[in-house]
Protein backbone atom coordinates (compact mmCIF):
# COMPACT_ATOMS: atom_id res chain seq x y z
CA UNK A 1 0.00 0.00 0.00
CA UNK A 2 1.30 3.38 -1.03
CA UNK A 3 0.56 6.11 1.02
CA UNK A 4 -0.91 9.11 -0.74
CA UNK A 5 -0.81 12.34 0.23
CA UNK A 6 -2.70 15.73 -1.74
CA UNK A 7 -2.08 19.20 -1.29
CA UNK A 8 -4.70 22.05 -0.67
CA UNK A 9 -5.36 22.63 -4.14
CA UNK A 10 -6.46 18.98 -4.92
CA UNK A 11 -8.67 18.92 -1.61
CA UNK A 12 -12.36 19.85 -3.42
CA UNK A 13 -11.25 17.30 -6.04
CA UNK A 14 -10.79 14.50 -3.16
CA UNK A 15 -13.78 15.66 -0.85
CA UNK A 16 -11.60 17.20 1.58
CA UNK A 17 -9.73 13.70 2.09
CA UNK A 18 -6.16 14.44 2.69
CA UNK A 19 -4.28 11.41 2.32
CA UNK A 20 -5.11 7.78 1.58
CA UNK A 21 -3.31 4.62 1.12
CA UNK A 22 -4.01 3.06 -2.06
CA UNK A 23 -2.41 -0.70 -3.24
CA UNK A 24 -0.94 0.11 -6.28
CA UNK A 25 2.53 -1.06 -8.45
CA UNK A 26 3.03 2.18 -10.69
CA UNK A 27 2.26 6.10 -10.79
CA UNK A 28 -0.19 4.72 -13.78
CA UNK A 29 -2.11 1.85 -11.61
CA UNK A 30 -2.04 4.96 -8.30
CA UNK A 31 -3.94 7.10 -10.95
CA UNK A 32 -6.86 4.73 -12.18
CA UNK A 33 -7.50 3.63 -8.65
CA UNK A 34 -7.75 7.44 -8.03
CA UNK A 35 -9.87 7.86 -11.00
CA UNK A 36 -12.29 4.92 -9.96
CA UNK A 37 -12.77 6.79 -6.20
CA UNK A 38 -13.36 10.43 -7.71
CA UNK A 39 -13.94 10.18 -11.09
CA UNK A 40 -12.07 13.10 -13.81
CA UNK A 41 -8.85 13.29 -10.88
CA UNK A 42 -6.71 11.84 -13.52
CA UNK A 43 -6.91 14.71 -15.88
CA UNK A 44 -5.78 17.34 -12.70
CA UNK A 45 -3.28 14.82 -11.76
CA UNK A 46 -1.88 15.42 -15.25
CA UNK A 47 -1.42 18.63 -14.52
CA UNK A 48 -0.04 18.05 -10.95
CA UNK A 49 3.61 17.64 -9.68
CA UNK A 50 4.59 14.02 -7.83
CA UNK A 51 6.87 12.96 -5.09
CA UNK A 52 7.44 9.69 -5.66
CA UNK A 53 9.62 8.36 -2.29
CA UNK A 54 11.40 11.91 -2.03
CA UNK A 55 11.95 12.00 -5.90
CA UNK A 56 10.08 14.58 -7.57
CA UNK A 57 8.62 14.23 -11.37
CA UNK A 58 6.86 16.22 -13.55
CA UNK A 59 5.70 13.59 -15.38
CA UNK A 60 5.48 10.22 -13.37
CA UNK A 61 3.53 7.89 -15.87
CA UNK A 62 6.28 4.83 -16.31
CA UNK A 63 7.31 5.59 -12.45
CA UNK A 64 6.98 2.13 -10.34
CA UNK A 65 6.00 2.54 -7.16
CA UNK A 66 6.65 0.33 -4.51
CA UNK A 67 5.18 -1.14 -1.06
CA UNK A 68 5.69 1.26 1.54
CA UNK A 69 5.92 4.07 -0.92
CA UNK A 70 4.71 7.66 -0.02
CA UNK A 71 3.21 9.87 -3.25
CA UNK A 72 3.36 13.58 -2.12
CA UNK A 73 1.05 15.34 -5.08
CA UNK A 74 1.80 18.68 -5.24
CA UNK A 75 1.03 22.30 -7.33
CA UNK A 76 3.34 22.29 -10.30
CA UNK A 77 4.69 25.73 -10.80
CA UNK A 78 5.82 26.64 -14.14
CA UNK A 79 8.55 28.66 -14.49
CA UNK A 80 9.04 32.69 -14.93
Amino acid sequence: MAKVVFPDHLLSHTNGERELEVDCNSFRSLVQALNRRWPGIDEVLEKTAVAIDGQIYQDAWLEKIGPQSEVFFMQRIEGG
